[in-house]
């Protein structure tokens, strides 16, 4: 395994990446925020990158902002909206038509849940389904893809999106949909402690199948908008906003950093799956592997989880057939 410490993680430069010509990439929650600098990093070297998100407006808009400063990108846009598993399923089956996938970037989610509980036309807690069960569902159905692109060209990846916040309070999600404990924090602070739990899962049970692809948890550190250079149609905090971000420099850093340990984590040759990635002083800082929140690597609290994704969804990973 690599650590951060050896050559490799060393020569690793978020701001030169290397050339990533011929790599394709599908990003959720692309239009704005970590999801488009994310996007604006893998296509400026060289990666074709699928930028979804569910506002074809929005969409167009950070595609337009994209080209605006790089001409030569390579990009398109689908309509993924992953609080809804029938647009899950119509984005996976267009995505699978091109047949080769490097990497899935599971970006989107809300970060500021609704005062009071809300369900989606599935009838799933929407901060669940938002930040998790559409992303298992997205990863399930294109894992085939996945695991033929690896064959063919070497590596595929998996890269869940985690939080600090899930080191913050140890909340054991026993009722992932909250339907008697719904609190805005319980919310997102449970999404995010299920996400890196089926993260690191999934490495799990690829590995035990010989699936070549590998599961990679990611998180952003303390990221944030004000930091952020204004992008017309994408990042446009308000100067309120800018003053009070600017008062927490010291522990934050911009969106555009806050994408590096994502980026990282999909595109390094050197990282190894199940490894969990942040910034090197936690909330800021150039990407580096971390030790992840106890609580996300309880395998007894992540087989839980597994099983109810499974029921939620509808979804089973098809390991077997991805093995190949």
């Amino acid at each position: 395994m690599t650590t951060p410490e050896d050559p490799a993680a060393q020569a690793w430069d978020p701001r030169r990446l290397p050339d990533l010509t011929g790599r394709r990439y599908l990003v959720t929650g692309a239009n704005r925020g970590l999801g488009f600098f994310a996007s604006e990093q893998l296509s400026g070297a060289g990666a074709h990158v699928i930028m979804s998100g569910r506002s074809p407006n929005r969409l167009a808009a950070a595609k337009t902002a994209l080209l605006r400063r790089n001409p030569d990108a390579s990009v398109e846009t689908i309509l993924l909206d992953t609080s809804n598993l029938g647009s899950v399923r119509a984005a996976a089956a267009s995505i699978r038509t091109a047949r080769r996938l490097d990497g899935l970037l599971l970006n989107a989610g809300i970060v500021h849940p609704p005062k009071e509980r809300e369900t989606t036309r599935d009838g799933h807690e929407i901060v669940l389904a938002t930040n998790v069960l559409g992303h298992f569902a997205l990863a399930g159905a294109l894992l085939t893809t996945l695991a033929d692109t690896a064959r063919t060209h070497g590596v595929a990846r998996l890269v869940w999106l985690g939080s600090m916040s899930a080191a913050l309070w140890r909340y054991d999600p026993v009722d992932p949909q909250l339907v008697d404990t719904y609190t805005p924090w319980r919310a997102y602070v449970q999404s995010k402690i299920a996400t890196g739990s089926l993260g690191f899962e999934a490495d799990r049970k690829l590995s035990a199948a010989g699936v070549p692809v590998q599961s990679i948890v990611a998180h952003p550190g303390y990221s944030i908008s004000g930091r952020t250079r204004g992008i017309r149609g994408v990042n446009e905090p308000t100067r309120a906003t800018r003053f009070t971000d600017n008062l927490q420099t010291p522990i934050t850093q911009s969106k555009e950093h806050g994408a590096w340990p994502l980026v990282r984590a999909l595109a390094d040759p050197s990282v190894v799956g199940g490894q969990y990635w942040g910034p090197r002083f936690v909330a800021k800082g150039a990407p580096r592997a971390s030790t992840p929140p106890a609580i996300t690597t309880d395998p007894e609290i992540a087989a839980r989880l597994w099983a109810s994704a499974e029921e939620a969804t509808g979804i089973h990973w098809p390991l077997r057939a991805a093995r190949g």
